[in-house]
C-alpha cells in the first residue's frame, strides 16, 4: 500500500483528460504529474508520477492544506472536475484538453485549467515545471506578465495565464520553472492554456472568453459522442465511463488504441514489473472491436481494423514473419526497450522502462484476437476487400504451420515458451473465424485446410490441456498451474458454458486464483515466469470470469462478483490493471484491457438478466465459496 507519508500519490488518485492524440493524468491534489506530448508514445513533460524531484509537473490547486478534496467528470464528458471545500469558502479546478480535427496527427495539444470560487473565497497557487525528454534534456525560460515560453532542443511550450506571473527570479532563467499564487471570491474565475508546439499569438493576459469557448466546444463534442451510444442497461453511468475511457486512449489519425497512456507504474510496488504500455497491442485492440459495437460505436471498431488491416498486410508485402504483438499507434515497430536509470520510479519501483521489450515475442494468441475482430466487423455488414481477404489467406497459410510452436503466451512471461492453452484456443479461433468468412461470403481460400487444423487443435486441447486430476483446463501442457486466460473458452465458443468439463474448470479456478472475487492471472510462484515478486489480481480476468459465470447461468454469483468489482474502481469509476492486497490499484493507469473486458461483462449479463430474470441461483453459499489464495 501506498505510503501515507509519501510524494506519490496512490495511482487510483488520478482522474484522466486528453484530446485523443495524447492524454494527461490529474491528482486529487490538482497537480499534472503525467504528460506526454505531441503523442501518448513521445518523450515526457511532465513525468513526477515516476520521479517527483526530477519528472516535471504542473500544478493548480488550493493553497490550504487542510481542504476537503472531492473530485468528479462533468456528466457524459471527459472534463474533470477538482473540488476544494475549505473554511473560507468553497472552489474549483476543471481541467480538459480541446479536440479540434482529431484525425489529423498534430504537433500542438492543449490543456486548459480553469480555476473557479463558487462560495466565500479560496487562494489558488499554480506551478508549471517541465522536464522534457523524461527529464533528460535542459530547457530555458521566457517570462512576461501573462506568459511564459519553455524551449528545449525538440519541444517549446507556451503557459498563456490571467494573473500575472511571478517574476521575482528573473525573465530569463536556464531550467526555471513558472508560478503564481491569487485568491478568487464567490464568481470569479482565473484561466490559464498551456499549449505544446507552434505556440501563435500570446500578447496580452489571456481572455474569458477564449477559455470558455473551449470549454463549451470541448462539453458538445463530448456529449455528441456519448450520445451516439446505443447501450440502455443496467449500468449506464459505469459503461460510458468505460467507453470515454477508451475513447481518450485511441489515437484518432491511424484508429490505433493504446493499452494504457502511462509507463513504469508497478505491478508491485518496489518490485520489476514495470512496463512501458503506451502502444497498441493487437490482442488489446482486437477485443476493443466487439466492446466498441456492443455499445454502437462501430466507426471506431471500422477505424482499428484499418489499423489492423495495414499491419496485415505490410508483414506480408515486406515477407517478415507475421505479425508483431504491438506498434507504435502510427503502425511503426522501433520498441527498442531501455531503462530510465536517472529516474527513481514510483515509490521507489525501478527500472522504469520504456519502450517494450516483449514486442519481440512469439505469441500465437494474436491472430485468432486479430481474425475474430475482422470476423465481428463481416457479421455487422463491413465489406471484405480482395486485398485485405489476400493477406489474411497468407497469415493463416504461416499459422497452418507454426499454430503448433511453443510461445510466450497472452501474459509475456520472461520464463521460456511453453504450449500454452490460451495460444492453442485463438489459433483455433483464427481458423474458425477464417472458415466462417469464407463461406458466409463466398470466398477463396485453402478452407478444407483451414477445418483440419482447427479440428486438430480442438482435440490437442481437450486431450493435452484438460487436467484430468483437477478436472479442468490448465495453463499449459506440462503443469497442473490454473490460468485464468482459460475463462476465454466459452466466451469464444471453443467450449459450451455448461459443458461438465467447463464447469469442473470455473470451479477450480474459483477455489484456487480467486479471492474476494477477484481473480488472479496465475500463481506466479507456482509457476515462474521469468521476474521476481508478486503482484496483484487481474481486473480483465475479473471481468471474463463475470462473462463466463453469466454464461453458465449462475447469474446471482455473476451479479455478486460484478457488483463487488465495481466497488474497486477509482472515484471517478477507472480501473488500471491490476488490483493489491489491501484493494490498491496497481499497474499503468488506466488500463484499455480492463475497461473494454467491464464493457463486454455488464452488456452479457444485462442480456442474461433481461432473459432471465427471476433465475438467480440461491445466493446461500457464495460466501463460502469465496476463497482466499
Amino acid at each position: 500500500m501506498t505510503n501515507p507519508k509519501s510524494k506519490y500519490p496512490p495511482i487510483a488518485d488520478h482522474g484522466l483528460i486528453g484530446d485523443l492524440q495524447t492524454a494527461a493524468l490529474v491528482s486529487l491534489n490538482g497537480n499534472i504529474d503525467w504528460f506526454c506530448s505531441p503523442r501518448f508514445d513521445s518523450p515526457s513533460v511532465f513525468a513526477s508520477l515516476l520521479d517527483a524531484e526530477k519528472g516535471g509537473h504542473f500544478q493548480l490547486t488550493c493553497t490550504d492544506k487542510n481542504a476537503v478534496i472531492k473530485q468528479l467528470y462533468f456528466v457524459d464528458t471527459a472534463i474533470l472536475i477538482t473540488r476544494y471545500l475549505t473554511s473560507e469558502g468553497v472552489g474549483e479546478v476543471i481541467d480538459f484538453m480541446p479536440i479540434d480535427n482529431p484525425e489529423e496527427a498534430s504537433n500542438t495539444h492543449v490543456i486548459v485549467r480553469i480555476a473557479r470560487v463558487v462560495r466565500g473565497s479560496v487562494t489558488f497557487k499554480m506551478e508549471c515545471a517541465p522536464r522534457f525528454d523524461y527529464g533528460r534534456i535542459e530547457h530555458q525560460l521566457e517570462l512576461q506578465d501573462h506568459h511564459a515560453l519553455f524551449t528545449s532542443p525538440n519541444l517549446e511550450m507556451s503557459l498563456h495565464t490571467q494573473q500575472i506571473l511571478d517574476h521575482s527570479k528573473g525573465k530569463h532563467i536556464s531550467g526555471g520553472d513558472a508560478h503564481q499564487q491569487f485568491t478568487l471570491h464567490a464568481g470569479e474565475t482565473s484561466g490559464c492554456i498551456l499549449t505544446t508546439g507552434p505556440v501563435g499569438s500570446t500578447a496580452g493576459a489571456l481572455s474569458v472568453g477564449r477559455v470558455v469557448s473551449h470549454l463549451e466546444d470541448t462539453i458538445r463534442f463530448w456529449r455528441d459522442w456519448v450520445a451516439k451510444s446505443t447501450y440502455r442497461g443496467r449500468w449506464r453511468a459505469t459503461v460510458i465511463r468505460s467507453a470515454v475511457t477508451l475513447k481518450l486512449l485511441t489515437y484518432a489519425p491511424t484508429g490505433a488504441l493504446v493499452a494504457a497512456p502511462t509507463a513504469g507504474l508497478p505491478e508491485q510496488v518496489g518490485g520489476e514489473r514495470n512496463w512501458d504500455y503506451r502502444y497498441t497491442w493487437v490482442r488489446d485492440g482486437s477485443f476493443s472491436v466487439s466492446a466498441l459495437m456492443e455499445l454502437g460505436y462501430n466507426d471506431e471498431a471500422a477505424a482499428f481494423l484499418k489499423w489492423l488491416s495495414q499491419r496485415v498486410t505490410e508483414c506480408v508485402l515486406n515477407k517478415e514473419a507475421p505479425l508483431k504483438l504491438m506498434y507504435r499507434i502510427d503502425g511503426s515497430s522501433d520498441l527498442n526497450e531501455e531503462e530510465l536509470t536517472h529516474f527513481e520510479g514510483y515509490e521507489g519501483s525501478s527500472p522504469v522502462r520504456i519502450g517494450n521489450g516483449a514486442a519481440e515475442q512469439l505469441q500465437l494468441d494474436i491472430y485468432g484476437e486479430a481474425v475474430d475482430a475482422i470476423y465481428q466487423l463481416v457479421l455487422q455488414g463491413r465489406s471484405m476487400y480482395y486485398d485485405t481477404w489476400q493477406s489474411m489467406v497468407a497469415i493463416l497459410d504461416w499459422l497452418t504451420e507454426n499454430w503448433d510452436r511453443p510461445d510466450e503466451g497472452i501474459w509475456e512471461t520472461r520464463g521460456g515458451q511453453k504450449d500454452f492453452v490460451y495460444s492453442r484456443l485463438m489459433c483455433w479461433v483464427a481458423f474458425d473465424r477464417a472458415v466462417r468468412i469464407a463461406r458466409d461470403k463466398g470466398l477463396p481460400g485453402p478452407i478444407a485446410k483451414w477445418r483440419e487444423c482447427r479440428d486438430e487443435i480442438y482435440q490437442q486441447i481437450m486431450d493435452r490441456g484438460f487436467h484430468d486430476d483437477l478436472k479442468a483446463f490448465v495453463q499449459h501442457y506440462d503443469t497442473d498451474v490454473l490460468d485464468a486466460s482459460v475463462l476465454k473458452m466459452p466466451l469464444t465458443g471453443f467450449i459450451s458454458p455448461k459443458d461438465p468439463r467447463w464447469l469442473s474448470t470455473l470451479d477450480a479456478i474459483n477455489e484456487n486464483i480467486v479471492s474476494d472475487s477477484l481473480v488472479f492471472r496465475y500463481n506466479p510462484s507456482a509457476s515462474p515466469d521469468g521476474l521476481d515478486g508478486d503482484e496483484g489480481t487481474f481486473s480483465l480476468c475479473t471481468f471474463w470470469y463475470v462473462d463466463a459465470l453469466a454464461k453458465a447461468d449462475r447469474l446471482a454469483e455473476a451479479r455478486i462478483v460484478f457488483e463487488q468489482m465495481l466497488t474497486y474502481s477509482n472515484h471517478l469509476g477507472l480501473y488500471s490493471e491490476e488490483i493489491g492486497f489491501t484493494g490498491e490499484q496497481l499497474g499503468n493507469f488506466p488500463q484499455a484491457f480492463t475497461h473494454l473486458a467491464l464493457i463486454s461483462a455488464a452488456v452479457t449479463l444485462d442480456r442474461a438478466l433481461d432473459e432471465n430474470p427471476v433465475a438467480y441461483e440461491s445466493v446461500i453459499g457464495l460466501f463460502g465459496r469465496q476463497h482466499h489464495t
